[in-house]
């Protein structure tokens, strides 16, 4: 048996082509532009890189960008007076602030200082309430990316048994919740977890985000499942996930390689958070069928 590969780049490139439809359809309606307002304080290299690629889509899909570049040793309170400005700002739809920040900068209190209706990472703590509870909120764009290529895979996942590896804030506990909101059943799994090989084994539906380089085997695969990859690490070998790919695919029914599965899905998926915060904020209403 040999997996179906899920091209995360194929679907990622279809969703910013629906977005961007939505997004000229939005602008005629209302006479402006859906934005988003990126946020870099300091150089990292690799920030640089995603701000860049970011910046690109945005005006690609036909939205606003505008981008803060502030210097490394920008104090806490600059930082926030400048998300106080932008939650102000009614051309504003989206707001990101690039992590990670420089020391002297306390993340949390950043993120939770971003207007929760213009938190496109959905990262503030209101949007996490809310995705718990179903309420109608942001989800973190990469959970939201895996969830979508699932769907594309397996339009009812309802009764599925699903395992998340990996209990982060940014991708485990959001993907538990929005597989949970689909009726699965759901296990979150981590570093901690007794005979993990087990567990994993008998999931219908595996989503790998723990961070450490091949870690999930082929024989720990149920035959048939679906494989979600959302590890990124660099190796002498180069580019690997967190599952070791060519055992995995010879049992899975489906699955993300990296790279080219999970990784092009965050930024098509931030176009769409900051689209449906533009639509949210002018009421307009977007095809739900085209996106």
């Amino acid at each position: 048996m040999t997996a179906t590969i899920i091209d995360g780049k194929a679907f990622a490139l279809g969703l910013r082509e629906r977005v961007a439809g939505e997004v000229a359809r939005f602008t005629a309606a209302i006479g402006r532009k859906p934005g988003l307002a990126v946020v870099l304080v300091g150089d990292d290299p690799a920030s640089a890189v995603y701000v860049r690629s970011k910046h690109k889509a945005t005006v690609a899909a036909g939205m606003e960008s505008f981008e803060h570049r502030l210097p490394a040793d920008t104090s806490q309170d600059v930082l926030l007076a400048l998300v106080d400005r932008l939650n102000a700002d009614a051309s504003v739809d989206g707001i990101l602030v690039q992590l990670p920040l420089p020391p002297q900068i306390d993340e949390r209190a950043v993120i939770t200082r971003i207007d929760p209706d213009k938190d496109v990472d959905g990262f503030h703590p209101v949007n996490a309430g809310r995705l718990a509870s179903g309420l109608a909120g942001f989800v973190p764009c990469t959970p939201l990316g895996c969830l979508m290529l699932l769907k594309d895979q397996r339009a009812d996942l309802a009764g599925l048994d699903a395992v998340v590896v990996g209990r982060s804030n940014i991708v485990g506990k959001p993907m538990a919740a929005l597989l949970l909101k689909e009726s699965c059943t759901v296990t979150i799994a981590h570093s901690k977890t007794h005979d993990l090989s087990s567990v994993v084994r008998r999931a219908d539906i595996v989503v790998a985000a723990v961070g450490r380089p091949q870690m999930i085997k082929g024989d720990w695969i149920k035959p048939g499942a679906l494989v979600i990859d959302v590890g990124i690490n660099r190796t002498e070998d180069g580019l690997v996930g967190d599952v070791d790919f060519d055992s995995a695919a010879s049992v899975a029914g489906a699955i993300t390689p990296v790279p080219g599965g999970v990784g092009p899905m965050t930024i098509a998926c931030l176009m769409h958070n900051t689209l449906v915060s533009a639509a949210r904020a002018e009421g307009f209403a977007l095809d739900e069928d085209a996106l």
